[in-house]
């Protein structure tokens, strides 16, 4: 809500009294020297309303038609950027250097109450047109910056925070600025840290963009950083000139801009050529290789490539997916043990946002970062990660999969880890490999990581952070190499922020985060069920026309498991025959109930039953998407009378994991079984 007629003139006037008497001379606030150029260069008045400012049409497409790549490159991290904040209230919006907003992401509910005050795409905000904000005065600044409500020049906005972040090109220039607008108020340390990360990711898309047929060059003076977002990048002309380089490049060179490296060899930075680099590179099937700076003692690891253009080998694709570019091919470390097994039928990915999910994963596991999947319980995450691994650098290599939810925690060490013999009472003789361990060469898939004690996550941050691993009862480690997927059913930045997951160790598995679509909203839900069926039954079973209606309008709140589990129970009840409506009792119980309506709009309806969680008492501390597994929890618990058992068998679950789940979400079980 805005200030009230007499807060907005003490608010005016505070803006007024302090840039007169020069507090804003103390130190370099820059919301105080925005202030300043706001009434001395501008002649903006604070106690005069502010009209939105926007620009035609015509002018607006010329606009975007110029950032056309700058737009391609932003339009997905900032999706996925507001996928991760999870905030209704909520808008990521990237503007040009004049301050034109060019692309916004946010809900449409938001976008309504927010674009009469400019904020939407053609809205101008400069700080000569809208005063002291996020966009305009990180444009101003040339840094990052946040502005808090009232720290806002006008009045009209501050019932808003802004925080915003230049994004640079190839040559050094701004391109554009990232913007996060709210009104929830989000935690802007935090936030200018997701902004930092996500203007990274869209600087370095722009270097592969515009230097497609350049050479690129990645390194780090750790090995573990090449291929991560910490990584330098150089774009490498073939006869040795670099052509851009992005700013961790810059950094670690010692370089203050792109005009000191800029038509430079690589010969000038690094003791070796390009030619060597890229033989030593394929030689090595593509891990970094030690090189040291020129005429220093400094020691780098690089890999150098062939221009993307020049790959012909495809990337495999799952069961209906189709290949969507072409990425060299990349030799694995040996396996562990024999390569994991081939997919259930049920990998079957036909749904368009799996489809772009699956692309993005296979994309960027190629390239060493970390994926972090996001979804409900039994969506399909695990089958997911495992369609991700046989499509990557180290599909030659294990797939081990951990579910950090079903161990006991006095387990979960040993299990990860692995032990010596005599490490602890009840240890086997002859000691353990550790999971990690039996993933070098692999893929590691942690599910359900939100539930791994904290200390634990610190051992596992130094792992990834060190590429080694000890074993209980012993001080000598082993070197491991692993790709890392996560997954987890819940909210880390919002746990992050209530102290129950480490930042440091989300922002190292959040190097992609991508958020998986539960089975009632996915668009292949039939062909899913035809191959489940076809798993569970081995070919043997059809399904009658009011079956497969039945099948096709149920909620799911078990997803794709429970899904199985019931077909598998339709094929027994069937015995060879087709399976009608009789042979699913468990749907038929479920439709005599009209549905929770936060199943049939689930992303439309999660503030709803946050409210409803809190009108009944709980402390409201569930984001939607727990709000919204306890309802449809609810749901189930009541259709099969409160008897968790039979409620662990239709989600395929322990009883175990459920107790823990409904204690998460504020799930009293007080009725026998």
């Amino acid at each position: 809500m805005t200030l009230t007629m007499r807060e907005a003139h003490r608010h005016a006037d505070r803006i007024l009294e302090l840039v007169r008497s020069g507090v804003q001379q103390q130190g370099n606030d820059p919301v105080a020297q925005s202030w300043s150029r706001c009434l001395n260069e501008y002649r903006l008045d604070p106690a005069r309303p502010c009209e939105p400012s926007f620009v035609a049409r015509v002018e607006l497409e010329e606009r975007r038609a110029r950032r056309a790549d700058v737009i391609a490159c932003a339009r997905y991290e900032m999706t996925t950027l507001y996928q991760q904040l999870a905030d209704a209230e909520a808008a990521v919006v990237l503007t040009d250097t004049d301050g034109v907003i060019v692309h916004m992401v946010s809900s449409p509910e938001f976008a309504a109450e927010v674009g009469p005050l400019g904020l939407r795409v053609g809205g101008t905000w400069s700080e000569a047109a809208m005063g002291t904000n996020g966009m305009g005065t990180c444009i101003a600044a040339g840094a990052p910056v946040s502005v808090r409500k009232e720290d806002h020049f006008f009045n009209e906005f501050t019932q808003l925070t802004c925080s915003a972040v230049p994004v640079y090109d190839p040559s050094g220039e701004i391109a554009a600025v990232l913007d996060v607008t709210s009104r929830s108020g989000l935690m802007q340390q935090h936030l200018l840290v997701l902004l930092g990360m996500t203007a990274r990711m869209i600087e370095n898309r722009l270097i592969d963009t515009r230097y497609r047929n350049a050479h690129p060059l990645h390194f780090h003076s750790r090995p573990e950083f090449v291929y991560t977002l910490h990584e330098g990048k150089l774009a490498v002309g073939d006869d040795g000139r670099i052509l851009a380089a992005n700013r961790s490049a810059l950094f670690q060179l010692g370089l203050q801009s792109m005009d000191d490296v800029r038509a430079r060899r690589i010969e000038d930075f690094f003791q070796t050529s390009l030619e060597d680099m890229l033989q030593r590179s394929n030689a090595s099937s593509f891990h970094p290789v030690v090189t040291y700076r020129a005429n220093a003692a400094l020691r780098f690891f690089a890999v150098a490539r062939r221009p993307a253009s020049d790959a012909k080998a495809p990337v495999l694709a799952g069961p209906g997916v189709p290949v969507a570019e072409t990425l060299p091919v990349v030799a694995a470390r040996p396996a562990a043990r024999a390569a994991s097994p081939k997919p259930a039928p049920n990998a079957t990915f036909l749904d368009t946002r799996l489809v772009a999910a699956l692309d993005t994963a296979r994309r960027v596991i190629a390239r060493q970062t970390p994926v972090l999947l996001c979804g409900e319980t039994g969506s399909g995450k695990e089958v997911f990660a495992r369609s991700v691994h046989e499509a990557s650098p180290h599909a030659g290599g294990a797939f081990v999969a951990v579910n950090c939810a079903s161990l006991p925690e006095t387990l979960i060490e040993s299990e990860l880890f692995g032990y010596r013999a005599g490490a602890f009472t009840g240890a086997q003789r002859t000691g353990r490999r550790g999971k990690i361990l039996q993933a070098d060469g692999g893929t590691l898939f942690l599910d359900e990581i939100a539930d791994m004690p904290l200390e634990l996550q610190a051992r596992l941050l130094r792992v990834l952070d060190e590429r080694q691993v000890t074993p209980l009862g012993t001080e000598e480690t082993d070197s491991v190499d692993f790709q890392l997927v996560s997954a987890s059913h819940q909210h880390l930045p919002t746990l992050v922020r209530e102290g129950k997951f480490r930042e440091d160790l989300y922002y190292r598995l959040a190097g992609i985060e991508l958020n998986l679509p539960p089975l009632r909203e996915r668009s292949d839900r039939r062909e899913l069920i035809q191959a489940v069926l076809s798993s569970e039954a081995g070919g043997a079973a059809s399904l009658s026309a009011e079956a497969e209606r039945l099948l096709m309008e149920h909620a799911w709140p078990g997803n794709i498991r429970q899904l199985r589990h019931v077909l598998r129970s339709a094929a027994a009840l069937a015995d060879g025959k087709p399976i009608t409506r009789e042979h699913l009792p468990s749907l038929l119980q479920g439709a005599a109930s009209a549905p929770a309506p936060a199943l049939a709009a689930p992303k439309a309806a999660a503030p709803a039953a946050t409210a409803a969680a809190a009108a009944e008492g709980l402390p409201v501390k569930l984001n939607p998407i727990q709000a919204n597994e306890r309802q449809v929890l609810l749901q189930l618990l009541e259709q099969h009378r409160w008897n968790v058992s039979n409620v662990a068998k239709a989600l395929d679950v322990s009883r175990n994991t459920l107790y823990r789940k409904l204690h998460k979400l504020h799930i009293e079980v007080s009725h026998p079984e």
